[in-house]
């Protein structure tokens, strides 16, 4: 008895380890990122009620996700929305055929991701795409969104200041809550300054909300081309990784299978797409989770659950969000990016074999253009990859030379 006792204390002390990184993971995870799919979706062209079913089936598929492949495989798998993907539909504009548009554009995301986890040449083809040149892509994006909160600060520095400070303060202090700490202070704001009477309390149930999907060619070149891009190469590829960097050699094809199928079911609710966890991810696997890596998958178990929750709230989420001042959400957003576009621009412009091309690509993506209904963020893969193209070419002549 003696023997076993202290084998069982540490047997629970592993599993409250685990539990406990695994519900951070899923609150970091939902709090850091929910309003840039807000303003993704609300981009193109969802209204209230359409994002806010979009956020609600995004949390819902993901966190069955984790639960499942987390109990199945005994290892720490989670997974995440998009939020690459998400920013880079913040960035964009309402496609020619509106939400139903885009709509359709999040289905062909989810086909195509579902098709690069059986078809593993076109996972290599998309897998050979530069990895400057998709961090470029990114980077351009998120620029334009990165600015936002300083340019609501010098409108309205009442409201923006008290999160910029909150922010800047916990990142010193507690990196990890930064975002979900301005998030708190941007409550405060709304309960001060904004419009907390509008909110309507008898109306918070969870709501899905269907869109018949349109394929338009101009969407699915400007919204799922990159999309499909973003995903694999910002998501999917890292969140590989860092599972291996803790040691663990998941089958990768059944949770990106389930990602692409998944995504393609919920889209006509407004999702546009889930993906392996990447940065969020080491909260679950990593030493936080327990000394042990083989008693860590209850923090993936852990992780879904409470998104299975954060998706039940995301009506009350939503609606606080809607009764923000202006400029808030889209700061938060901003705010919750930086990070990811220091990460996304040290990979662009590091290398510097292909850092003019990485620049055209990220000064396209930045800048908003938009040719035949098609935005900037497609056009900016297509100048970089020119260039880069035709500078390999000139080499390989010379070398023949």
């Amino acid at each position: 008895m003696t023997g076993t006792a202290p084998a069982d204390e540490a047997t629970e002390t592993a599993r409250s380890h685990a539990l406990v990184a695994g519900v951070v993971c899923g609150l970091v995870g939902y709090t850091s990122s929910f309003a840039v799919v807000l303003a993704g979706l609300s981009a193109v062209g969802a209204s209230p009620a359409e994002a806010t079913s979009g956020l609600t089936l995004l949390s819902l598929t993901m966190g069955l996700g984790c639960v499942v492949f987390s109990w199945r495989t005994r290892m720490p798998i989670t997974l995440a929305w998009s939020t690459p993907g998400a920013a880079l539909l913040a960035s964009a504009a309402v496609p020619a055929g509106g939400w139903p548009a885009a709509v359709g554009a999040f289905l062909a995301t989810g086909l195509l991701l579902a098709l690069l986890a059986l078809v593993r040449p076109l996972a290599r083809l998309v897998a050979a795409i530069p990895t400057e040149l998709a961090s470029a892509m990114l980077a351009g994006v998120l620029l334009v969104l990165c600015v936002a909160p300083f340019r609501a600060l010098a409108a309205d520095p009442a409201v923006i200041a008290p999160v910029v400070v909150v922010w800047a303060l916990a990142l010193v202090l507690v990196r990890r809550w930064a975002v979900p700490l301005a998030l708190v202070a941007a409550v405060v704001v709304v309960l001060v300054a904004g419009s907390p009477g509008d909110l309507d309390m008898h109306d918070l149930a969870p709501v899905l909300t269907w869109t018949t999907p349109v394929l338009d060619p101009g969407a699915l070149l400007a919204i799922a081309v990159p999309l499909v891009v973003v995903t694999t190469t910002s998501q999917n590829l890292p969140g590989l990784a860092v599972l291996r960097s803790f040691g663990y050699e998941p089958d990768p094809r059944p949770p990106l299978l389930y990602a692409g199928v998944a995504t393609a079911a919920a889209a006509p609710f407004g999702a546009h797409a889930i993906n392996l966890a990447a940065i969020s991810a080491a909260l679950a696997a990593g030493p936080e989770a327990g000394p042990d890596p083989r008693r860590r998958w209850p923090a993936g178990v852990a992780c879904g659950v409470t998104y299975l929750v954060c998706g039940a709230l995301t009506p009350f989420v939503v609606a606080v969000a809607s009764a923000s001042p202006a400029g808030l959400l889209e700061s938060i957003a901003g705010l919750a990016l930086l990070g990811t576009l220091a990460a996304s621009g040290a990979a662009a412009l590091g290398p510097t074999e292909h850092r003019e091309a990485a620049a055209l690509t990220l000064a396209v993506a930045a800048s908003g253009v938009s040719i035949a209904g098609i935005g900037g963020a497609f056009w900016g893969l297509v100048a970089g990859g020119t260039l880069l193209a035709l500078v390999r070419l000139r080499g390989r002549r010379a070398r023949a030379a």
